[in-house]
């Protein structure tokens, strides 16, 4: 674990810790720096969440997310009433490693498209599959 940090800003300083604290991203602790004039009071705590990343909406079109939401139900053999979305999650839907490679099978059959195997590890939703088609046909016919 890294050491803290402290530094002084003002007439406090501020000590932050190492973001390993179990369900925390970041914690930071305010301290009344002690100058010679001055009492000796209770330091405060401020813990406050600092997302990890950004939530990034899908940027494919509906027509190709209609249409992977269909291939997955198939690859899947889910029932017809089954909701599948762009945020549903391959996993969500039961899929496993070996079926999610047979998802994108399908979905390269589909679209006539080839899809790499690092591209395709990121695949976790719906809506990822729709983007990197919608990106690969766009890269295909340029």
């Amino acid at each position: 674990m890294a050491a803290p940090v402290a530094a002084a800003a003002g007439r406090s300083a501020v000590l932050a810790c190492s973001p390993a604290l179990r369900g925390m991203d970041a914690v930071s602790f305010r301290v009344p720096a002690s100058f010679p004039r001055q009492r000796a009071s209770f330091p405060s705590i401020r813990v406050q969440r600092i997302p990890k990343r950004f939530q990034v909406s899908c940027s494919a079109k509906q027509e190709t997310i209609e249409k992977v939401c269909e291939i997955v139900k198939g690859q899947l053999a889910l029932p017809e009433d089954s909701t599948v979305t762009g945020e549903t999650k391959f996993v969500d839907l039961g899929a496993d490693s070996l079926d999610t490679v047979e998802i994108v099978m399908g979905l390269e059959e589909a679209f006539q498209i080839s899809v790499d195997e690092s591209s395709a590890q990121e695949i976790q939703t719906v809506g990822d599959a729709a983007a990197l088609i919608d990106k690969l046909i766009t890269e295909k016919d340029a």
